[in-house]
């Protein structure tokens, strides 16, 4: 097991460090693995265990949170993540690694997150990752964090571990993190971050009249630099917008979103089924 070992460095004010965990009470490595984390930086650490929060549920992709850009979930997430966490200058997830990926906790943090939309609200930030278990092995998971990183315009600064010398990846870490920080480092995108940017731009464009707030935020920031123009979605998607703010069409469209983002794959689903039960 191991045990923090790191001293306290002197602290120092100025930037705003948030590590969002799912530390379970039996995560005796992780748990120590945060604590010499936020011994070894010289700003301040806050810590969020996601598991205390008291999630109403998970994402039901209702897209009530396209037009208004807030949760049907009145549970207060929405808007703790916008005040408790996205405020952050440097936003690091911490967890032990479970079924490739780790405990359902963060799944449901992850999919609540869609409040926000497509829009990259933690552009210029930093962020790194401090794992607890056989990271080296996780090839997608780690394809998986770098290309989110990428994305989402956030400098990443890497992942500690305690799969060799814990207290060195996460001094390490600490100081990759402060240096980002000190210095406003902005890292290139990558094809993730390129590819990503592009198919999330002109899906927007298409259903502005239903993602309201992503396509406003899309205009704000120069993202449209390529619009498409197929006028019969855009009219669609337009007064499918118009619907979706009476509350009793909300009401009939929750729950349905992934039948119809499904529906064009209907038949190739059909068929494979078909073709696996022979």
């Amino acid at each position: 097991m191991y045990k923090a070992s790191l001293p306290a460095a002197p602290k120092r004010t100025g930037r705003d460090i948030v590590i969002v965990t799912n530390a379970a009470a039996e995560d005796d490595n992780l748990r120590n693995m945060i604590t010499d984390f936020q011994n070894a930086c010289t700003y301040p650490v806050r810590v969020i265990n996601i598991r205390e929060f008291p999630f109403a549920g998970g994402c039901i992709s209702c897209f009530h949170c396209a037009t208004s850009g807030k949760c049907i979930y009145q549970d207060g997430f929405d808007e703790f993540l916008r005040t408790r966490i996205q405020t952050a200058d440097a936003i690091l997830m911490a967890f032990t690694i479970e079924n490739h990926f780790t405990h359902s906790s963060i799944k449901c943090y992850d999919d609540r997150q869609f409040c926000n939309g497509h829009r990259t609200v933690t552009t210029g930030k930093v962020t790194g990752y401090i794992i607890s278990g056989g990271y080296s092995r996780e090839d997608n998971l780690r394809m998986i964090m770098e290309a989110r990183a990428n994305v989402s315009g956030m400098y990443y600064c890497g992942a500690a571990t305690d799969e060799t010398d814990p207290a060195k990846e996460l001094s390490s870490l600490a100081k990759t993190v402060e240096f980002a920080l000190d210095h406003s480092l902005m890292e290139p995108q990558n094809f993730h971050g390129v590819g990503g940017t592009k198919i999330f731009r002109d899906l927007v464009y298409l259903m502005q009249g239903l993602m309201q707030a992503d396509h406003k935020f899309y205009k704000e920031h120069g993202i449209y630099d390529f619009p498409q123009k197929k006028v019969g979605t855009l009219l669609g998607m337009k007064l499918l917008g118009v619907c979706m703010k009476y509350p009793s069409v909300q009401k009939k469209m929750q729950g349905k979103m992934t039948e119809y983002i499904i529906a064009p794959y209907q038949k190739i689903l059909a068929a494979t089924t078909a073709k696996d039960s022979r």
